[in-house]
C-alpha cells in the first residue's frame, strides 16, 4: 500500500512544491499526467503543449534520478484516461494510496474539477498552498478587504516593504516608487536589439513535439522555431542571459515595439516561472543586486521588478478574488466576432499582422504588443471578451487562466469595468506610430482620421467613445478626450459612430449570433 500518492501538474515542476514537502521516496507514488483535456479546453498553441509535455518528462525524470517513485502518464498512452480526476481515480485504484496530496491549482476550472473528485474519491485529499508565488491568497484578501477600487501600485508598495525589493529602509530606493515615465521611450534607428540565448530541442523535447504535432495537427502555431527552456538548467542559462546582456536595456526600450523583432530586451522568463522552473522572487532579488552592483540602472531594475512583484503577483490575486463571476464580466456589451486576421496575420494592419506572425511562430509578443496592439484593436472593435480570453489563452505559451483573464478581461478589453485597471487603455494609431516602425510600411495612413485608407485605429477610437459613452462618460482619466466630444456638434459625433461601424464590419467585427 502507498502511503501517499502526491499529484504534480504541469505547470507545478519545482522542487519546492508544497505537495512535494515531506515526500517519503521509499513509500510515496508521485502522479503526472499528460491529458488531453488540459491541451484541449482552449486548443492551445503547439509549442504551449510541446513545452509542458517536454518540461514535465524531464522534470520527472529528475525526481527519479533523486529516488522518487513516479507514475508517469504519457499522452499516447493507450489507458490514458484523458483527465486529471480520471488519472488520479486510475492511480488510486492500483496504488491504494492512505491519502491525495496535491498543491492548490492554479486554474478556478481545475479546483472545481479536483473538488468534485475529492467528494467521491473514497480516500482523503490534502491540498497544500502553492507557495511558489510571493503573495498568498490570504494576503491578498486582507489587502482588498477594505479597497473599493484594486489598484496595483498600491499593492506593488505593499509588496515592497514586506520584501525589502529596492528599499532603503522604509523609503524606496532613489526616492521613487515607480520608474514608469521614464521607460516609454521608442527605439532609435541604428539601436538593435540584443540577440537571446534560446534552447534548440533535444531528443526529449523533439520527442513530444512530435506527439503534438500528430495529436494535436490541427491546433493554432508552428512547432519549427521551438526553442523554450525545458528545464530549471536552462530557465537559469536564459535568466542570467537577460540580467548581463538585456537587463541594462530593458528600462529605456520596454514598451518598444519593432518589425521583425520581437524579443527587444524583453527577458522571456515567464513561461519558466509559470511552470515551476524559476523561483519569482530569487529572480527579482537577482534583478536587485544588479542595480546593487551597477551593472543595470535603477528605471531597468524597478520596471522588470514591477512586472513581477507587482503585475504578476497582483493579477493573481484579483483572479482568484473575483472568480468565478469575473469570467462572466462584459461592461461594455461588447457582442462582436473576433476578425479571422487574428488567426491568419492576413491583414494589411502592417503591425497586426506582424505581432499575429510572432505568436504563431513563437507563441509569444511582449505586453505592448498584447495590450495596444491585438488588445487595443479587439476593444475598439467591440469583441466579445469570451472569444478574446479564448485568443490570449490559445496563442501565448506563458498563458494561463489565472493570470491572462485579468490581463484580457481586465486591461486589454476593460470587460471588468475597473476592477484591475483604472480606464480602458484606448489608442489611436498615432500611439502605435510613436512606439514603433511599423507605420510607415504599413498600407493604412496613420495621420488620416476616416476613410479606407485611414489607419483602422483611427477610424475606430472616437466612434468607440462615442459608443460607451453612457459608460465611460464619467471615467476621470477620460476627461479629456470626452471633453474634445462634447465640442463637437452632434453630426459629427454621429458621423465617428457611422465610421467607427463601417470600420468593425470591413475589418470583419460582426455581431455574434
Amino acid at each position: 500500500m502507498t502511503h501517499a500518492l502526491r499529484l504534480v501538474l504541469g505547470d507545478q515542476l519545482s522542487d519546492a512544491l508544497s505537495a512535494l514537502a515531506d515526500l517519503d521516496p521509499e513509500r510515496d507514488v508521485v502522479l503526472m499526467a499528460e491529458v488531453r483535456d488540459e491541451a484541449t479546453y482552449v486548443r492551445h498553441h503547439k509549442q504551449k503543449i510541446a513545452l509542458v509535455f517536454a518540461a514535465m518528462r524531464k522534470f520527472a525524470a529528475r525526481l527519479q534520478e533523486r529516488g522518487a517513485r513516479v507514475r508517469y502518464v504519457r499522452i499516447d498512452a493507450p489507458e490514458n484516461t484523458g483527465s486529471i480526476p480520471g488519472e488520479l481515480t486510475r492511480a488510486v485504484e492500483a496504488l491504494r494510496p492512505g491519502r491525495v496530496v496535491v498543491t492548490e491549482c492554479g486554474e478556478w476550472r481545475l479546483v472545481e474539477a479536483l473538488k468534485a473528485w475529492a467528494a467521491e474519491a473514497g480516500v482523503p485529499v490534502e491540498v497544500c498552498e502553492d507557495r511558489r508565488f510571493i503573495c498568498s491568497h490570504d494576503r491578498f484578501r486582507r489587502w482588498a478587504a477594505d479597497k473599493t477600487q484594486l489598484r496595483m501600485e498600491f499593492f506593488y508598495r505593499e509588496m515592497r516593504r514586506e520584501t525589502g525589493l529596492l528599499m532603503d529602509g522604509d523609503e524606496p530606493v532613489g526616492g521613487r516608487w515607480n520608474f514608469d515615465a521614464e521607460n516609454r521611450k521608442k527605439l532609435p534607428k541604428g539601436v538593435t536589439p540584443p540577440g537571446r540565448k534560446r534552447f534548440p530541442p533535444d531528443a526529449v523535447t523533439q520527442e513530444a513535439m512530435a506527439h503534438v504535432a500528430r495529436l494535436f495537427a490541427d491546433h493554432f502555431g508552428t512547432l519549427d522555431a521551438f526553442d523554450w527552456p525545458t528545464t530549471a538548467e536552462e530557465a537559469e542559462v536564459a535568466l542570467e542571459h537577460f540580467l548581463r546582456d538585456c537587463l541594462p536595456g530593458f528600462g529605456d526600450w520596454q514598451d518598444a515595439m519593432k518589425d521583425g523583432a520581437p524579443w527587444m530586451w524583453h527577458s522571456l522568463t515567464s513561461t519558466s516561472i509559470n511552470l515551476g522552473l524559476l523561483d519569482p522572487l530569487d529572480v527579482c532579488r537577482r534583478a536587485e543586486a544588479e542595480f546593487t552592483a551597477g551593472r543595470a540602472p535603477l528605471n531597468a531594475v524597478e520596471g522588470f521588478i514591477r512586472q513581477i512583484l507587482g503585475w504578476r503577483e497582483f493579477v493573481r490575486g484579483a483572479y482568484w478574488l473575483k472568480v468565478p463571476e469575473y469570467r462572466k464580466r462584459n461592461f461594455l456589451d461588447a457582442d462582436r466576432t473576433l476578425p479571422w486576421f487574428y488567426w491568419s496575420g492576413e491583414t494589411d494592419m502592417a503591425c497586426v499582422a506582424d505581432v499575429v506572425a510572432r505568436t504563431r511562430d513563437h507563441a509569444y509578443a511582449h505586453h505592448i504588443e498584447r495590450l495596444m496592439v491585438t488588445g487595443n484593436l479587439a476593444m475598439l472593435l467591440g469583441i466579445h471578451p469570451d472569444e478574446v480570453d479564448d485568443w490570449y489563452m490559445v496563442v501565448f505559451a506563458d498563458a494561463y487562466e489565472w493570470v491572462e483573464m485579468p490581463n484580457t478581461r481586465g486591461m486589454a478589453t476593460f470587460a471588468d469595468g475597473g476592477i484591475v485597471g483604472s480606464k480602458p487603455y484606448a489608442a489611436s494609431g498615432a500611439y502605435v506610430d510613436r512606439m514603433s516602425d511599423w507605420c510607415a510600411g504599413c498600407r493604412y495612413d496613420v495621420k488620416a482620421k476616416s476613410g479606407e485608407g485611414a489607419c483602422p485605429f483611427n477610424r475606430l477610437y472616437w466612434g468607440f467613445l462615442e459608443r460607451n459613452r453612457r459608460r465611460l462618460r464619467d471615467n476621470v482619466r477620460l476627461a479629456m478626450p470626452y471633453r474634445t466630444l462634447d465640442g463637437w456638434s452632434a453630426e459629427r459625433r454621429r458621423e465617428v459612430v457611422v465610421e467607427a461601424e463601417a470600420c468593425r464590419t470591413e475589418l470583419g467585427a460582426v455581431a455574434r449570433t
